[in-house]
């Protein structure tokens, strides 16, 4: 399945996620905009590990004095991604 998720309060402009329907293996992560280093390592960290687990490393990091991140902000893309599959 692919999910596309518009970021809120970081550089970067969307997430798109492509996760497994069943093993909710992560297949593949873009990030629109934001460091481009950055946002590449983190895409390719990802690819293969399970979103649940993703999510639990990602979930609250800040960058700087913002309240989210862009690692943050893939967390929300697959927890709304894997709430789409259970729907």
């Amino acid at each position: 399945m692919q999910y596309t998720y518009k970021n809120r309060g970081v550089c970067s402009r969307e997430t798109i996620v492509d996760i497994d329907d069943n093993t909710h293996v992560i297949n593949d992560v873009r990030i629109v905009g934001g460091c481009s280093g950055n946002t590449q390592g983190v895409s390719v960290l990802l690819k293969g590990m399970k979103a649940e687990d993703a999510i639990s490393r990602m979930v609250g990091i800040k960058c700087g004095i913002k309240e989210t991140s862009c690692p943050d902000q893939v967390s929300k893309a697959l927890e709304a991604a894997l709430k789409e599959l259970n729907k």
